[in-house]
């Protein structure tokens, strides 16, 4: 037991310099090579901690080629933008001008309840308040407002308002694709969104920020 409490609390140490001697100050904003790093890490971290029959230099040196390697992907990260986009991606523009920014190409990328998460977190009602959001590569929502003067009606983001309407319904508009967020002043019958190719609709909101 003794011998088990000392290899944890060496290794423990040890993770804890390794990753001060890479640089990360934080696990906020993690990158997916990043997150593989760590799970190599903790894989030859955990292991020593329990295992006598493990030695605690080898696990020091899975670390250190480890680190090296960190290292050394992140020089080329910082020298070749393709190593950069292999690794780590490129950011996504979400919404554009008060829409989702949805093309034939990135249809299967768009996840519209997390971008819902993500909007609401940041003080988002609906997409008009929204001139341009981007999902950056650590998984982050940048988001460019309008200002009060200069929202529109757009698709809101809260459960309470995100409803399909059928457009047999007297209500008056504009309208929202539920998909994409295109606005349509009028709801003719069984109409289909140009932009998206779906069909269905919900009321349109023009709140400003509170």
């Amino acid at each position: 037991m003794t011998e088990i409490v000392l290899r944890t609390l060496i290794m423990f140490l040890l993770i804890l310099a390794i990753l001060r001697i890479s640089g990360r100050r934080g696990v906020r904003q993690l990158t997916l090579f990043e997150v593989a790093i760590i799970l190599g890490l903790g894989s030859a971290a955990g292991d020593p901690m329990f295992q006598d029959d493990i030695p605690i230099f080898h696990a020091l040196l899975v670390f250190l080629t480890v680190i090296l390697l960190y290292k050394l992907i992140t020089w080329l990260v910082a020298r070749f933008d393709t190593v950069n986009k292999l690794l780590e991606g490129e950011p996504l523009v979400v919404v554009r001008d008060g829409e989702f920014a949805v093309t034939d190409n990135n249809t299967s990328s768009f996840n519209k309840m997390e971008f819902f998460s993500e909007l609401r977190n940041v003080s988002i009602e609906h997409l008009g308040q929204v001139r341009m959001a981007v999902l950056e590569t650590d998984g982050t929502m940048s988001v460019l407002k309008y200002k009060n003067e200069d929202v529109k009606y757009g698709l809101p983001l809260f459960p309470d308002l995100y409803k399909e309407i059928a457009p047999t319904e007297n209500v008056k508009g504009p309208f929202a694709c539920m998909f994409c967020g295109n606005i349509k002043e009028f709801l003719p019958h069984n109409i289909v969104c140009p932009k998206c190719k779906k069909d269905r609709w919900t009321i349109a909101i023009n709140t400003p920020y509170p």
